[in-house]
């Protein structure tokens, strides 16, 4: 990913945005989201590449300089909160466009995002249901969005979603994580008893206020 072209194109592949140049000047093409009419997206020629600003959680905006010497501070904005990418085929396509992913997320406040900080709160010895984590995202009633945002969790490091069982306190089906008693291990090894494939949620399970 190293055009104009197909950055634009995949910026837009997101829900509810637009493509605006704002300045009368053609260099600068942003994407922005309808709702707030935020741009998550700017792109523009510089030295001979193509640059993009982009939206980044300061933890994740550090982590990725250190990584891409073709990410540094914000061009012409809060360096501390957003980062720019030069697109000099040194950064992988899928990290490109995770960081975009990332930036969309933030200036959209989209609810798979608040799906994930939900499921970064629950603790260590302990396990929440979709119930519980829609309802910590914002709305009790998004379960099957909070099963939708954890099957596709890309980063399970930090997102811990072997954490999150059904009402019941049944795990979830083998293939979500990549094979039979991998959630099993997983919960096991932070302290939690799991029998016949279930959690007792009276003893583990999270308590809402």
């Amino acid at each position: 990913m190293t055009t104009r072209e197909e950055v634009l194109a995949y910026g837009l592949s997101f829900p509810d945005t637009y493509q605006e140049a704002p300045f009368h000047d053609p260099n600068w093409q942003l994407v922005r989201v309808k709702m707030n009419k935020k741009a998550f997206l700017w792109t523009y020629e510089r030295e001979g590449r193509i640059w993009i600003n982009l939206k980044a959680d300061p933890e994740w905006g550090r982590l990725w300089r250190m990584q891409y010497a073709s990410v540094i501070p914000a061009y012409h904005q809060n360096k501390d909160h957003w980062i720019t990418v030069i697109l000099d085929h040194s950064i992988p396509d899928e990290e490109v466009k995770r960081m975009i992913a990332e930036s969309y997320d933030l200036v959209a406040d989209s609810p798979t995002r608040r799906i994930y900080e939900a499921v970064k709160r629950i603790p260590r010895g302990k396990v929440a249901t979709y119930g519980q984590v829609a309802k910590m995202a914002g709305n009790e009633r998004m379960s099957r969005a909070v099963g939708n945002a954890l099957h596709k969790n890309t980063d399970p490091e930090h997102i811990p979603c072997y954490r999150v069982v059904n009402c019941r306190g049944e795990l979830a089906a083998e293939f979500v994580f990549g094979g039979a008693d991998i959630q099993r291990k997983m919960l096991e090894a932070d302290g939690i008893e799991v029998t016949d494939g279930r959690v007792d949620l009276k003893k583990y399970g999270i308590e809402l206020k």
